[in-house]
């Protein structure tokens, strides 16, 4: 017998590949108002969001952002597309907190698919900075 009849290759399986699977745990609870539920959990991520994603736009502004995107769809009625875009909501989530979305792509969310590319409004050394450049900076 060689190493190689030992040895037999497996996929991984979900288990064991990096996923929080966010909605299908969701999905699980018996929750009277899914909307907001999914609503909370955008707001609790959000500011480990911005510090992972180096944004600079203030907390505030962006729970904004995610309440206009969510009143945006408050009309929708059908249980279907409901469910549609919950599932849609929490892929999204589960995205954004694996790090698997880009920067610009979060920040043409955070502005409400504007195409608007906005600057960091901190001040940034150069390679060419000095130390009193660096203490001087706010």
């Amino acid at each position: 017998s060689t190493l190689g009849d030992c040895i037999t290759l497996r996929p991984p399986s979900i288990d064991t590949m990096t996923s929080l699977q966010l909605a299908t745990k969701a999905r699980s609870l018996n929750v009277a108002n899914p909307v907001a539920r999914l609503y909370r959990s955008i707001v609790k991520e959000l500011p480990r969001v911005l510090m992972i994603y180096d944004i600079d736009t203030p907390l505030s502004e962006a729970r904004d952002s995610v309440r206009q995107q969510f009143q945006k769809n408050s009309h929708i009625q059908d249980p279907r597309v409901l469910n549609m875009l919950l599932e849609k909501g929490y892929m999204d989530l589960e995205e954004i907190l694996l790090q698997h979305a880009q920067r610009p792509h979060l920040i043409r969310k955070l502005n409400g698919g504007n195409l608007e590319y906005l600057e960091s409004t901190r001040f940034r050394l150069s390679p060419k900075s000095s130390e009193q450049d660096f203490f001087n900076r706010d």
